[in-house]
Parts: C-alpha cells; structure tokens; sequence
C-alpha cells in the first residue's frame, strides 16, 4: 500500500506535470501550432516557437514538477536517484540501456517492411535526393545509413541525455519510486500509462503521427499510451536493476536518436499508427517482446 503523504506528492506531482506541459501544448496551439508555429532567429539560426517550447517548457515539465513537488511537500532531496550505480553488475544495466533502443528499433523496422514490403525503398530515394541536392552525389547513400545509424547508436545517447533527462526525471525518477509499493510490474505499467497520457495535446497536433491516419486524431493517443506503457516498462526495469534514473535517461535519449532511421526507407504513405517507427505498434515489436518478457519473468522488478 501507498502511504497517504505519498498519495498526496503523487497528486502533486502529476497535477503539475500535466499543468506545465499542457499549458505549454496551449501556447503552441494558439501561436499556430506544430505547423504554422512562428520561427525565432537564436544564434542565427531560424529555430520555431513550437520546437523550442516543446524542448523546454513541454519535455522539462516532469522534472519541473519533481522539484516544486518536493518544495511544497516539504520532502526535500530524498531519493533523488540521481547518483549512478554500477556495483554488482548493474552497468550492465547501463550497457543495455545504450544498446537495446537501436537494435529493438531496427527490429521494428525490419518487421514492419517485411510485412508491408510496398512501403520499402530500396534505392533510398528521398535521401539520394537530399543529398544530390546537398553536392554530395558521390557518396553512397547506404554510407549516409551507416553513418548514421552508428551514431545514432553510440553518440545520440549523450547528444540527447539533457531533454531525456526533463522527462525521466519526473517519470522514472519520482513517479515510478513513489509506486514501487505496489509492486514493480504495477508501478511500470502506471507510469507507462501516464506518460503515455501526458503527450495527448502533441499527438493531436499530429506529432509523431501526423494527421492523416486511419482513426485520426482519436487513435494516436491510444497508440502513444501503448507505446509508452511498453517502452516504460523496458525503462522502468532498467531504472530499478540499474538503482538511478540514468538507464533510463540513456535508453530515452538512445531512443530518440535512433527513432527516425527507418523514414530514410520509406516510400508512398504508411500507416503511422503500425509503423515503421517505434512509436507504431508494428514498428515498437521489439520493445513489446522483452516488455511481455519482463512481465513473465519472476523477479524481473525486484531491486
């Protein structure tokens, strides 16, 4: 059971998670949305309103909430989980979380063009396009592929460790502890399902999933909640074996790196919701896989 004055933060938490970032999902909504957001000069370089809110305001509102929630609650800095644990074996832990996003990703990809093979370019044609456009004609797109799958694997983690971090902090980094009385399975599952919520108002702008799906705008919600209740749980298990939210913050920041590789095969339209990303539900079969995995395994969520 979970204690009263832990039920109270975590009402806290999630009420300002929600309240910081889909106060910034209206902002961006009536500045034009994700398509029609204005574009700002920063450095010199045109970045627009949409992206630099989503960046900041939206991904950090997890983390905000953490800390105000601990302010207001008066708990201070217990259990920030923030220290990184690699004795008895749990950098491998570290190491898996690293490696398993590219490789379930590829998976993902792999099944979905398997099973929908005219949705496959073999002659990469947008990127040999791109990159005629861009005077490199003389490279072989596949090298392009290579390059960019590798680092997507072994740099992207890093690259993208501080807007993962905005998320994982909050979610399995104060969330996901407060629940573990109900057992890790419970505790993974729950968080899944609440991150999955907290990205609605980008999904119904037609992030991740545009707009022009079967079932839209309805159906991508649903579809973020699988995805999210599936890769928490991979996340979420990594975080407990690991002892600190840096797995998990790894294998976020891994994920997004990688994400996109398989929308440089695409061609014609494919259904979003099934694929070929991760965040379809053909695409995310690898991490549905080792998520039903760690639910049949006996102690899978013990620390």
């Amino acid at each position: 059971m979970i204690q009263k004055k832990e039920l109270n933060r975590i009402y806290w938490f999630i009420t300002l998670s929600f309240g910081i970032s889909w106060a910034t999902a209206m902002v961006i909504y009536l500045t034009g949305g994700l398509e029609d957001s204005p574009f700002l000069i920063i450095a010199n370089i045109p970045v627009s309103l949409a992206l630099l809110l989503m960046a900041t305001f939206y991904m950090f509102g997890p983390a905000l909430a953490n800390i105000i929630t601990r302010v207001i609650t008066k708990e201070g800095k217990q259990n920030l989980y923030l220290k990184p644990n690699f004795r008895q074996g749990r950098w491998l832990y570290f190491l898996a979380a690293w490696l398993l996003p590219g490789l379930f990703t590829i998976i993902g990809m792999g099944v979905f063009f398997v099973l929908f093979p005219g949705n496959y370019d073999s002659n990469l044609s947008l990127l040999t396009a791109e990159m005629k456009a861009a005077g490199a004609e003389n490279f072989s797109p596949w090298f392009v592929v290579g390059v960019q799958a590798l680092q997507a694997t072994l740099i992207a983690p890093v690259l993208n460790a501080l807007p993962s971090f905005g998320e994982e902090f909050g979610w399995r980094g104060y969330l996901l502890p407060k629940l573990l009385p109900l057992g890790g399975r419970k505790a993974s599952l729950l968080t899944g399902v609440t991150w999955g919520v907290w990205h609605w108002p980008l999904i119904l702008m037609g992030y991740n999933y545009g707009s022009g799906y079967f079932g839209a705008p309805f159906l991508g919600p649903l579809a973020m909640v699988w995805f999210c209740i599936v890769t928490g749980v991979v996340f979420g298990w990594m975080s407990i074996k690991g002892g600190s939210i840096w797995p998990a913050v790894i294998g976020h920041g891994a994920l997004n790196g990688i994400a996109a590789l398989s929308l440089l095969f695409v061609q014609g339209e494919p259904n979003t919701l099934l694929g070929p990303t991760p965040v379809g539900l053909i695409g995310g079969a690898g991490f549905t896989i080792l998520a039903v995995i760690l639910f049949l395994v006996p102690n899978a969520f013990e620390h």
